[in-house]
């Protein structure tokens, strides 16, 4: 055998074998299967999706985190899990049921199934429809409360849940755990950015 037709083919045979497993990988990777990564203690992974899907449509990653970056989908879960009754509970999961039915009318797929054009037809008709928080003041409702629906709680739960958490207080809010004296009347341009405290 030729040696340059030997070594010509060594060089093949070593680029094919670290090739290979990473051309694999990239096909697999490839493949748009929802999956979550954690253990919902309430949610059912269906559900849970449902909520990750919800909650990336909304507060989705740009320059600063979005919120499955800092596990809002996560927080959801616990705080429903300890603090909802049985009755919430219950009434959370039929919402999800129908929030689900009626993708599958309209688009024939789970939310969380969707494309991304078809999810954000889904969220701003929801916006348009579901019911508004009236406003408050010192916490009181002023005025009538119309009900809330099941789109504008998650998405309440879901900006709760991301102004709440550490990395968004501390990184991209202001936030300095021992502040100075207060300051009523003061330009939001002399203090740059709105306070996590």
């Amino acid at each position: 055998m030729d040696r340059r037709k030997a070594l010509k083919r060594t060089g093949l045979l070593a680029g094919a074998t670290v090739i290979a497993p990473s051309l694999f990988s990239l096909l697999q990777s490839c493949k748009d299967e929802k999956r979550l990564d954690w253990n919902p203690e309430f949610f059912s992974k269906k559900e849970a999706l449902t909520i990750a899907s919800i909650i990336d449509m909304v507060l989705p990653r740009t320059e600063t985190p979005g919120g499955l970056d800092v596990k809002s989908d996560i927080f959801i879960d616990k705080v429903v899990a300890n603090t909802y009754d049985e009755k919430g509970q219950e009434n959370l999961r039929n919402q999800i049921a129908e929030f689900n039915k009626k993708c599958q009318n309209d688009f024939g797929a789970n939310f969380y199934e969707l494309n991304e054009t078809d999810k954000k037809k889904v969220l701003e008709e929801q916006e348009k429809t579901s019911g508004k928080f009236s406003p408050g003041v010192w916490g009181t409702t002023v005025g009538d409360q119309e009900p809330i629906g099941f789109y504008r709680s998650m998405k309440s739960m879901a900006i709760w849940a991301y102004t709440t958490s550490e990395e968004v207080g501390e990184k991209i809010l202001s936030y300095d755990p021992i502040p100075g004296g207060y300051e009523s009347c003061k330009p939001l341009s002399e203090v740059g950015n709105k306070w996590s405290l």
